[in-house]
C-alpha cells in the first residue's frame, strides 16, 4: 500500500539550494551573485514594476493611442444634387460614379443630399435621399429610387 512517506519528487525534479557567499570555491563567492557595485548590490534595493534605473520607462516613451478606428465601418459617397446636375446619364448609381471617378472607389453606400439645383430628369438608385433632395429630383421630372 503507498502511503504518503512513500512519495517522492521524479528524478532531476529537485536541486540543491544556491549556497551564496560561502567562499571563491563555491562559485557563489565574493559578491554572492550580486555583480561588482551599484544599487543592486547593496542590501534593501528593490524598484517598482518598470522602473529602469531612472532612465525614462518605455512605457512612457511610447506614444498613447487616442480614439477608436472601426475596423468594419462602411463608407458612404456622399453627392449632393448639384453634382447631379452636371452629369451626363440618364440613369445614375454608384457603380457609374464609381466608374467615372465622381464617387470613392471603397464606397459601399450612395447618400444623395439636397444642396444645389437641378433642372433635367434623371433616374437616380442611392441608398439614401434627403428628404429635399428626393424633392428636387421629382420636381425636375425624374426619379428617386432607394436601393
Amino acid at each position: 500500500m503507498l502511503s504518503l512517506e512513500d512519495i517522492r519528487p521524479n528524478e532531476g525534479a529537485t536541486h540543491a539550494k544556491k549556497r551564496k557567499g560561502r567562499g571563491i570555491a563555491s562559485g557563489h563567492g565574493k559578491t554572492a551573485c550580486r555583480g561588482n557595485n551599484g544599487e543592486g548590490q547593496r542590501s534593501g534595493n528593490s524598484h517598482k514594476r518598470g522602473f529602469e534605473g531612472g532612465q525614462m520607462p518605455s512605457y512612457r516613451q511610447m506614444p498613447k493611442l487616442k480614439g477608436f478606428k472601426n475596423r468594419f465601418r462602411e463608407e458612404s459617397a456622399v453627392i449632393n444634387v448639384a453634382r447631379l446636375a452636371a452629369i451626363d446619364a440618364d440613369v445614375v448609381d454608384l457603380a457609374y460614379l464609381q466608374q467615372n471617378k465622381k464617387a470613392s472607389s471603397t464606397a459601399v453606400a450612395l447618400r444623395i443630399l439636397g444642396n444645389g439645383e437641378i433642372s433635367k430628369a434623371i433616374t437616380v438608385k442611392a441608398t439614401y435621399f434627403s428628404p429635399s433632395a428626393k424633392e428636387k429630383i421629382e420636381k425636375a421630372g425624374g426619379k428617386a429610387e432607394l436601393v
